[in-house]
């Protein structure tokens, strides 16, 4: 068996109003930054998992992304394994 760390980037769907987003990018000029729009807020995670191979790891991140850490109807994700 071996260890793999996985980075879990979770983010709102596009098309979906993102109100913690909006309300940054609304002040962005407030605190000089004019430049700066259209902010998007997520979640990053980061985990440890044990399995026999990389591909098992990666099928093991999915299914915690769809039955716990994300919700597909409000959220999409994105991941990226190592081993450790």
């Amino acid at each position: 068996m071996n260890t793999y760390k996985a980075e879990i980037k979770i983010m709102p769907l596009k098309n979906l109003l993102d109100p913690q987003g909006k309300a940054v990018s609304s002040n962005m000029k407030n605190v000089g930054l004019p430049q700066i729009s259209n902010v998007r807020i997520g979640k990053h995670i980061e985990l440890e998992v044990i399995a026999s191979d990389e591909k098992k790891a990666s099928n093991i991140v999915r299914d915690a992304c769809k039955k716990i850490l994300a919700n597909e109807i409000m959220e999409s994700f994105e991941f990226d394994i190592k081993k450790s």
